[in-house]
């Protein structure tokens, strides 16, 4: 089932459910109607016999009143239908207690993923609304689906920042199927829209790649981040590392900025507050031999995991990349199948800067994957899609708040569903 159709599922599946439901208790209820008149017949030429073999005589003033007591007593059709009503309700709550109890699993994982998905949810539902309310605005507004069509939905899809190539393509690819008659009504062209977005992420293998690297074997994993100031970084590694500490991995942080005033002291406190220890250097030291002594340290002491923060500007944009191209060198150093990540750090609000920020870094550092902050605050989301298509990069966390489980792991599905919910 390819990612698209999971989304349909998880959207609209629940209705199909209940709707099937519907139909077949409407048919019972139809049949069962059907056979009441045939039981009544039945009923009434029973009692015409009876009366024909058995001619009536008038009761005695107390057979009448024993007759009466007899009534009183036994129930009538409709308090036996009742009483059997009642009993199967008993019956059907006791199975459902039973079905409850005997898969517990079953439901905690399920309101686990709901949990999960509704992050999601909170989390883009800025992009949501943004995105939702113009295409449909785009919808009502056009009648016919001509040229000037798709002109201003190209235009559209470039303001919703899903980037200019990415729009370009999925508009020519519209047209196709235009001329195909295959997607003849608005809401057919919206289905459209959205299946073909999906799919640009879903070249991955339906978000396959984008776990995050986990050699058990190497001591230590290094994941090196990089990024602009202001984007996020020291936070991400912060959360990062209290999330593997909970897991029962060793871990270690490197605080590697050691140009911006208060960076090394904010990754001192993060590692205060999980409990991990963190390596610095003297005051404006080299940031390449405060990575040399962290690496070192780490693979000594076995650690799994080697979270380096790196600094987001120097003079100019050459010395940053230079330095960070130096500290890539020096982990090779001591373990030379290392970094096993770099990871770009990208506030999600910054749209398609965050495709240009990309591409700078990818020039230096050769990225493996994304983090995408600030999702929660930002109507921009769309930029995922843009850096997917033009870059084919995977997003690896993002965060969805400001709380410290708020960095999630990135979920194709997930993400397409808080991002398109309510146009499909």
């Amino acid at each position: 089932m390819g990612l698209f159709d999971k989304i349909k599922k998880s959207l609209f599946g629940h209705k199909d459910e209940e709707q099937e439901e519907i139909k077949k208790e409407l048919t019972e209820n139809s049949n069962e109607e059907l056979q009441e008149p045939e039981q009544t017949n039945e009923a009434e030429d029973i009692q015409k016999n009876k009366e024909v073999v058995e001619p009536k005589s008038e009761p005695s003033e107390d057979e009448h009143e024993e007759e009466n007591e007899e009534v009183e007593e036994t129930p009538g059709w409709s308090d036996a239908g009742t009483a059997f009503e009642e009993k199967q309700d008993e019956v059907e709550k006791a199975e459902e207690e039973t079905e409850e109890t005997e898969s517990p699993e079953e439901s905690s994982e399920e309101g686990a993923t709901e949990d999960e998905q509704e992050r999601y949810d909170k989390g883009l539902e800025k992009t949501n609304h943004s995105f939702g309310a113009r295409l449909n605005a785009f919808f009502a507004k056009f009648r016919t689906v001509d040229e000037n069509f798709f002109d201003d939905l190209e235009d559209l899809l470039i303001e919703s920042d899903v980037g200019f190539e990415t729009a370009e393509e999925l508009t020519d690819s519209l047209r196709d199927e235009a001329k195909l008659q295959n997607a003849k009504s608005h809401d057919a062209l919206k289905q459209v829209i959205v299946e073909k977005l999906v799919d640009i992420y879903d070249k991955g293998g339906e978000g396959e790649d984008s776990k995050l690297a986990d050699d058990p074997s190497a001591k230590s994993n290094v994941y090196l981040f990089v990024g602009v100031n202001g984007a996020g970084k020291t936070t991400t590694i912060g959360k990062l590392a209290k999330r593997i500490k909970d897991s029962g991995k060793s871990v270690m942080m490197v605080a590697a900025d050691t140009f911006r005033a208060g960076a090394v002291e904010q990754l001192v406190e993060w590692g205060r507050r999980d409990g991990v220890e963190v390596i610095t250097g003297p005051e404006k030291a080299d940031p390449a031999s405060v990575v040399y002594d962290g690496v070192k340290k780490a693979k000594e002491r076995g650690i799994d995991f080697l979270l380096v923060d790196t600094a987001g500007r120097l003079q100019n944009k050459v010395n940053l990349m230079s330095e960070l191209d130096k500290i890539k060198r020096t982990i090779k150093k001591i373990l030379p199948d290392q970094p096993n990540e770099v990871l770009l750090v990208l506030d999600g609000s910054t749209g398609q800067n965050a495709l240009l920020q990309a591409k700078d870094f990818d020039k230096t550092t050769k990225l493996t994957g994304l983090v995408l902050t600030k999702l929660d605050g930002s109507s921009k989301g769309g930029v995922v899609l843009a850096i997917r298509n033009e870059m084919d990069l995977p997003v690896k966390l993002v965060g969805l708040g400001e709380k410290v489980d708020d960095l999630a792991n990135f979920d194709a599905e997930k993400f397409a569903i808080g991002l398109f919910q309510g146009l499909i």
